[in-house]
């Protein structure tokens, strides 16, 4: 199952936020949160439930801007 762990403010953030995590090797994925689809807005950043405390950790080890 899906777990959203972040929430990011446009998609150029949510790619860096989701290329971090594939790098530390979690399985990530982002989407749009709302009607937006333009790439400005909130966007929702999912792992799989059973690596959410990992994704926390490499986050926490990470300045994402």
């Amino acid at each position: 199952m899906w777990t959203v762990i972040y929430i990011a403010a446009g998609r150029s953030q949510a790619d860096k936020i989701r290329s971090t995590l594939l790098e530390g090797g979690v399985l990530a994925d982002a989407r749009p949160v709302g009607m937006s689809l333009s790439g400005d807005g909130l966007f929702e950043i999912l792992v799989l439930e059973s690596e959410a405390e990992e994704a926390n950790l490499i986050l926490c080890r990470h300045t994402i801007t």
